[in-house]
């Protein structure tokens, strides 16, 4: 096992990851921002060291000073958590040549998948089914028309890489088509660096399903049941469940062999996330794979009992996975809420600032991952989440009230938050009747 780690992140997912190695007898060392400095992860590791002013490109997206922070103090190991760096083939590449453990899937898994063109026919060769679409990138406008003339409007224009809602344009009719095409390639290029897109069939009263995968070097693949992540607006998720309430064992069976086949072809290993979308039919198409710990992993922890971040290290440090099997039956339901710091009555504008008063819920089925603290000054430099609110019950029902029991216990005085947005959408009747579909939180 390894013996010090960086924590290349902050946040919550930086609190997570430190938790993690502690528990498994490794030492950490946070690597921070001048924003961040005394911030709760700095505060938990054994040790840390600054990497840069707060702008992101130059500390935690600065490849070279992470991988000179883990250098010079110590390490033998780094943890990406999610965002910034993490899905970076080229960073992963970086770090095991500075004879560092990449803790994550391996650079040319990260490469395959990362480019959704490639993935996309990966996808093809493990038998996963895929939506109809252009076979490769689309360069023009003459390109495109023909491909839509096959598929039928509505369409999607997607960057090729990248994610976070991005670079994607929805096409409704021809004459949008020129304008969205150009608009998607210059956003995908500012945005990634990486101005490819390729277009596929739009698919209507569509639920995003995603299923969390494990796998080890040994060559053992599982999948531990799916999560439902249909309640979004402007592409960006705001609460996820599991298990999803459209999803039966059987869809859930099928799903996941999917999830390990394309896992299995593509090379993976470490914790991964394959995304599908299932329409109200059933029919399902897959979407793309998240090469990394995702946002939402504690409702998958909560169902089925593992610790997907101690899976992670233990994978990277060479060890076979310890979680049993797959999940085509789950245990319970958990649902879980991103806080943000953000005015949903000013559209959503991030409000940082300082925060005078702080109370986190507790109690039976409550988890809370935060690295809120009082009198703890919410930057502006970086994304608004400050924290997932995590409910679990033995049916969905219980698990509602228990959130909205969470959430109206929770205090965070000196900056706005989404709660209130979120206690309305927990009482929306569509919600709780299980029908929200992308595009209708």
């Amino acid at each position: 096992m390894f013996k010090k780690l960086l924590v290349a992140n902050r946040g919550e997912v930086a609190v997570r990851i430190v938790r993690a190695c502690h528990e498994l007898g490794i030492r950490t060392v946070a690597a921070y921002s001048e924003a961040d400095r005394g911030s709760l992860p700095v505060l938990l590791s054994d040790q840390a060291v600054c990497i840069g002013p707060a702008p992101a490109l130059d500390s935690y997206l600065n490849a070279a000073m992470l991988l000179e922070a883990a250098r010079l103090t110590g390490c033998d190991a780094l943890h990406p958590g999610y965002g910034f760096l993490s899905e970076n083939a080229d960073f992963a590449q970086a770090t095991g040549e500075s004879h560092l453990t990449f803790i994550g899937p391996p650079h040319e898994a990260v490469r395959r998948l990362g480019d959704k063109l490639a993935a996309r026919e990966l996808a093809r060769q493990a038998g996963v089914p895929v939506t109809p679409g252009s076979d490769g990138e689309v360069r023009d406008t003459r390109e495109a028309a023909r491909v839509c003339a096959e598929i039928g409007y509505p369409v999607m224009v997607k960057a090729a890489v990248g994610g976070g809602g991005k670079g994607m344009r929805r096409i409704r009719q021809e004459r949008d088509l020129e304008t969205g095409l150009r608009m998607c390639q210059a956003e995908a290029h500012a945005a990634f660096g990486d101005g490819r897109v390729y277009i596929e069939k739009m698919v209507s009263s569509a639920r995003h399903i995603e299923i969390q995968v494990l796998a080890d070097a040994q060559g053992s693949v599982v999948h531990l049941g799916e999560r439902d992540c249909s309640a979004q607006r402007r592409h960006q998720k705001f609460l996820e469940e599991c298990p999803s309430p459209a999803v039966d064992e059987n869809l859930r069976h099928k799903l996941g062999e999917w999830a390990i086949a394309l896992s299995r072809v593509a090379g993976y290993t470490s914790a991964g996330t394959v995304e599908f979308l299932v329409d109200q039919e059933r029919n399902c198409y897959f979407l793309e794979v998240n090469c990394r710990l995702q946002v939402e992993h504690p409702i998958t922890e909560m169902v089925t009992g593992a610790d997907i971040v101690r899976e992670q290290i233990r994978v990277a440090a060479g060890e076979p996975l310890a979680v049993p099997g797959n999940f085509d039956r789950l245990c319970g339901h958990a649902i879980e809420c991103r806080v943000c710091a953000e005015d949903p009555e000013a559209d959503f504008e991030p409000k940082p600032g300082r925060v005078t008063d702080l109370h986190l819920p507790g109690g039976n089925g409550i988890r809370v991952d935060s690295h809120l603290m009082p009198d703890y000054a919410i930057p502006p430099f970086y994304d608004s989440l400050i924290a997932k609110v995590i409910a679990w019950a033995p049916n969905r029902e219980q698990a509602i009230r228990r959130m909205r029991r969470a959430l109206g216990e929770m205090t965070v005085e000196g900056v706005t938050t989404t709660i209130p947005f979120l206690l309305q959408f927990l009482q929306s009747e569509r919600f709780q009747q299980g029908k929200v579909l992308l595009g209708t939180a």
